[in-house]
């Protein structure tokens, strides 16, 4: 059940993060949002009746800010959605901030989400950590190889809460979409119609299936069913995979 539940949605300003939290709010969860972008939040908190915490939700001190207003707010922190991501640099040419960044972003901001909030969910027995992850982070996405290593780091990371934690009543989740309609689908350039091959979803489709799988634990939330025979693949015949994806890496170079 998500009614009355405290939920704290990073990366709410728009895209997934904004379709989520709208969602639950409209079931009855009690909503943090956040971004970096404090103007586009707070309106969104307007409009579905969410707390607004604009702010930084990958540094450590942001991060704790974050999680000490939310708990003001809430009371306690049932629910966290680290949505909040980014996608920076192409190729080798990919620069040293921009890999910074994607890790600070995409990996670390869930390692220190989990610090603060992980202990007191064990105390208590019960508590969700929801990763927005991607099917590059199971697969891969040519031409972006930070936010490949990154969204992988973030998969590898969820496991790691989902195996130690499990037993502890902590539910650990990743979502895992190919091209969602969001402001990174549009700024993909010449990936955009790799990322949209299993057709682009909606945000709200994707906070659709998302709010299906709360009423589950299972860890994988793949809106886009295909992904999973992608890395059934990968898995049983690396070689094959492999051959596939440079024959789409060749596409792409003509």
């Amino acid at each position: 059940m998500v009614a009355g539940q405290g939920v704290v949605v990073t990366g709410a300003a728009g895209g997934i993060g904004r379709a989520i939290a709208a969602r639950l709010a409209a079931d009855g969860a009690r909503v943090v949002v956040n971004d970096l972008d404090a103007a586009a939040v707070e309106a969104v908190a307007a409009e579905i009746g969410a707390v607004a915490v604009p702010g930084d939700a990958a540094s450590e001190d942001g991060v704790a800010t974050l999680v000490g207003r939310a708990r003001e707010a809430l009371g306690e922190v049932d629910v966290w959605f680290g949505n909040a991501g980014v996608e920076r640099g192409r190729g080798l040419e990919t620069s040293e901030d921009e890999w910074a960044l994607g890790l600070e972003v995409n990996v670390l901001a869930h390692v220190r989400a989990a610090r603060l909030l992980v202990p007191r969910w064990v105390e208590r027995g019960h508590g969700r950590f929801v990763v927005t992850a991607s099917a590059a982070g199971l697969l891969t996405m040519l031409g972006s190889p930070a936010y490949s290593v990154s969204k992988h780091g973030a998969v590898a990371f969820a496991e790691w809460l989902a195996a130690t934690y499990r037993h502890r009543g902590v539910v650990v989740q990743a979502i895992c979409p190919q091209g969602v309609r969001t402001r990174m689908l549009e700024e993909a350039g010449e990936l955009q119609g790799l990322l949209a091959h299993d057709r682009a979803l909606e945000p709200e489709e994707v906070a659709d299936v998302v709010r299906k799988a709360l009423d589950g634990e299972e860890f994988l939330v793949l809106p886009h069913p295909q992904v999973a025979g992608y890395a059934a693949l990968r898995g049983t015949d690396h070689e094959q995979w492999l051959a596939g994806m440079n024959r789409l890496q060749q596409r792409l170079e003509r």
